[in-house]
């Protein structure tokens, strides 16, 4: 049994943050975070309540749902992939799933993978399908970065910002074209240090201390991140053609992680593709982890840019470090 995508959706918070806020907050300008980011604004969930992960991936959802012409119950399994969940316990799946309205008591579970969290989900979601387990799975990057970023420090807080995609993955049938193609998914620990938030966790809880000295929010090492991710994109596209038997001129779009302007130039020219043929909403949106590839995605569906039949790369990388693609005709 094979897979396509059926339908996508997002969910973008309303209120948006440019530069020219960020200036008031910490000692950088518009300027300097545009030539080294190319970001110009992000999305910051209302932390009052209503935006909330799931808040968004309710209705990014339902646009999914009318998009592959589904209803709730048709879903039969949640993969939810966030490195900021609603809450520890219960799993965020298990509270979409409830939002939705679901009464199948469909398998639901979460992933914490962090910027690679959406391929990783479409990839397992494909072997869920392959192997007969599943019929239609809801794959979502949802997150709400802006409660674990520390607002102080001008070289995290200019980077990220919330939001949600999803797509709804399942069964294709033989001869009608749209299916997944190649998958590809591994990691890295030994660059774990990388990209961390170490307090928090079991080994080390928050305590009174952390919150004062803002020590438990995410760390990261820009120079290190940005080698290994400039390499390990232009490797994923490779193997992922090649277990497809395709080259890098079938390629008709690629959708990357949206970390950083430089990181997706970079790869462009070790994978020696146009830009033109990268998809890129980074200027507006920021790095919102495992919800950057289905927005742009989802954007690019939208405005007419990829079509049925299209050749689509998703390439990610995120902490862990994790990393995965997906090569499709749409």
């Amino acid at each position: 049994m094979r897979s396509k995508i059926l339908g996508t959706g997002i969910y973008l918070p309303e209120r948006v943050m440019t530069n020219l806020d960020l200036e008031k907050m910490v000692e950088t300008n518009d300027q300097w975070i545009y030539e080294r980011t190319g970001i110009r604004a992000r999305r910051i969930c209302n932390p009052d309540g209503g935006e909330f992960p799931t808040d968004m991936a309710e209705r990014a959802a339902w646009q999914a749902l009318e998009a592959a012409k589904l209803e709730p119950n048709d879903i039969d399994m949640i993969i939810f992939a966030s490195v900021t969940p609603d809450y520890k316990l219960p799993n965020s799946a298990s509270v979409l799933q409830q939002k939705l309205g679901m009464t199948n008591k469909c398998t639901a579970f979460d992933i914490a993978t962090a910027c690679s969290g959406f391929v990783y989900g479409v990839n397992m979601a494909n072997s869920f399908i392959q192997t007969g387990m599943a019929k239609n799975v809801l794959v979502v990057g949802s997150e709400m970065l802006s409660r674990e970023v520390n607002w102080t420090d001008r070289s995290i807080c200019i980077l990220f910002g919330d939001g949600c995609g999803c797509a709804i993955v399942g069964q294709s049938v033989e001869g009608e074209g749209s299916e997944i193609l190649a998958t590809h998914l591994g990691a890295d620990g030994s660059g774990k240090e990388f990209f961390d938030q170490p307090v928090g966790g079991a080994v080390t809880p928050i305590e009174e201390h952390h919150l004062k000295e803002g020590t438990h929010y995410m760390r990261m090492k820009g120079g290190e991140m940005f080698k290994v991710a400039t390499r390990t994109l232009a490797d994923n596209a490779k193997v992922c053609l090649e277990k497809a038997g395709l080259s890098l001129e079938d390629i008709d779009w690629v959708v990357p992680h949206q970390a950083n302007i430089r990181i997706i130039e970079t790869t462009a020219k070790l994978l020696k593709l146009p830009m033109e043929k990268m998809i890129v909403n980074i200027e507006n949106y920021g790095n919102t982890s495992a919800a950057t590839v289905p927005i742009a995605f989802h954007e690019a569906i939208v405005d007419g840019r990829i079509k049925r039949g299209d050749i689509v790369l998703f390439d990610a990388f995120g902490a862990g470090l994790t990393f995965g693609a997906t090569l499709l005709r749409y």
